[in-house]
Formats: structure tokens, C-alpha cells, sequence
């Protein structure tokens, strides 16, 4: 049976602000999310469009072009081809400090399950929606995970996510309760699921909310150490910070040089 993904060569550069080369052969493309381009070499063409994978026609391009953009992708998608007769190279960069995580779709059953704003880019034919959840709470009270991506094929796809990524294994049955912003991507074969904390101290006190994500197996799930939510909060937290003392500093110096000068 014929492969529905291009079979594309990759390396990753760099250590916290990452990046990836895809080496594309002769008529080869990937997709990747706008915006995150760093470079082309001769040969490649770039165009910008509302759909991937599949043609459904210009209801079923905006549909999925709304999907993206509930998910915190862009309304568009752009693909990258090589038109020449040599292999050429496109870079893609990681758009915060984390890590870019390669992902066979294959070795995953065809289907991944991915935090939003997480895809970066993939091998053509695969195809990049938005994954609805069935229990309203899921959808309600599911922060991070309020939205998710599903990406489906049979080739390579790139997700990036926050500080260190790592892979959990979770046997059928075995659950994991998760803070919605740490996760990553799961395949399809495990169960999410939003619980609030138990305990009153717990979820004024505890410093991680009132929710909390739980996975079940089987199948295996990617976590991350640093959401981007939880870095954007401390940088924010920091300037304002920052901003008072810096007040509060001339203040005093102003006071001091009053006192200097009477």
C-alpha cells in the first residue's frame, strides 16, 4: 500500500532555541504552520493557502482554516515544494525556549492528539485538524486543553513544545493526572479527561488551579516541563514587579534628594 505522506529527511539544530532542516527531494513538500519559516535554499516554492491535505472545495478550506485558529494556529497554512532537480532544504524554528519533537504518525496508529499551537510542521499528506471533545467539562474547564489538534498520516510531523519533552508510557487502565498546560500530544488510543482538585486548600492553595487533566491508558503521551502559559505568567509577573520596584526607587530617591537639598 502507497504511503498518503512524502518520506522526508530532517536534522535539528540548535539546543534550547531549536530549529529543524528538512531536506526535501525533487517534488517533495512539507506544510508548516505560517510564520515559522527561517530560511529556503534555491529550488524550494512557497505557497500560502487556507487547506491542507485533501481539496474539499472553499467551504470545507474555511472550515478547517477556522479550526486552525481555535486550536492558536494561523487562519492559514503554507506548503513548501521542491521544484528543482536537486534536494533542497527548508528550516522551520521553534518559536519559544523548548524542544522540537519529531513524531512518526505511523508508529502512533495514523493519529496524534496534540496541545494547541504545537504543530510546526510535517511531511505532505498529512493532514492537521481540530480534535473536538465529547464531555462538555473536558471542553469547559480544560485550559490548555480546552482545544486540541489532531494530526493524522502516515509520515513525519513536528510539534514543539516548553522546556525539556519527555515520552510516558501508560498501560491499559494506568491513569495520569496532569497539569492541562505540561501535555504535549497522546495518541489516540488514550482517554483525556478534565477532574477538579480535591480539596478546598488544594485548589485555592495548591498553585495549580482547579483542574486538572487526567490521561488513561493504553498508548503513550508527551509531556512537557515549561508551558509556554506558565513562562508567559512568571515574565509577567516579573515586569510588574520590576516596574514597582523601579517606582518605588525613584521615589525614594527623590525623597533623598529632597532631604539633601533642604
Amino acid at each position: 500500500m502507497a504511503k498518503q505522506c512524502d518520506e522526508i529527511d530532517y536534522r535539528l539544530i540548535g539546543e534550547e532555541m531549536q530549529a529543524v532542516v528538512v531536506t526535501l527531494d525533487p517534488d517533495e513538500q512539507v506544510i508548516a504552520e505560517a510564520g515559522t519559516m527561517l530560511y529556503m535554499t534555491d529550488g524550494i516554492d512557497m505557497q500560502t493557502s487556507m487547506a491542507n491535505g485533501k481539496g474539499t472545495g472553499f467551504l470545507g478550506s474555511l472550515m478547517k482554516a477556522a479550526g486552525r485558529m481555535l486550536t492558536g494556529e494561523s487562519f492559514f497554512i503554507t506548503s513548501y515544494t521542491n521544484t528543482g532537480r536537486a534536494r533542497s532544504d527548508v528550516a522551520f524554528a521553534a518559536p519559544y525556549p523548548g524542544k522540537i519533537v519529531p513524531i512518526d504518525l505511523q508508529k502512533h496508529g495514523g493519529t496524534l492528539i496534540c496541545q494547541k499551537d504545537s504543530f510546526l510542521c510535517a511531511a505532505r499528506g498529512t493532514e492537521v485538524a481540530i480534535s473536538f471533545q465529547k464531555k462538555l467539562g473536558t471542553g469547559l474547564f480544560g485550559g490548555e486543553g480546552f482545544i486540541l489538534q489532531k494530526l493524522s498520516g502516515d509520515g513525519l510531523a513536528f510539534v514543539h513544545a516548553g522546556g525539556s519533552v519527555f515520552p510516558m508510557d501508560l498501560v491499559a487502565g494506568q491513569k495520569l493526572r496532569i497539569d492541562t498546560g505540561c501535555i504535549v500530544a497522546f495518541e489516540a488510543t488514550v482517554t483525556y479527561d478534565i477532574q477538579m482538585v480535591r480539596g478546598f486548600k488544594n485548589a485555592l492553595f495548591g498553585g495549580e488551579g482547579l483542574f486538572l487533566a487526567t490521561l488513561q491508558g493504553p498508548g503513550r503521551a508527551y509531556l512537557q516541563t515549561l508551558p509556554f502559559s506558565r513562562l508567559a505568567d512568571r515574565i509577567v509577573s516579573a515586569s510588574k514587579f520590576g516596574g514597582k520596584s523601579r517606582d518605588e526607587g525613584s521615589l525614594l530617591g527623590g525623597l533623598l534628594m529632597g532631604d539633601s537639598d533642604s
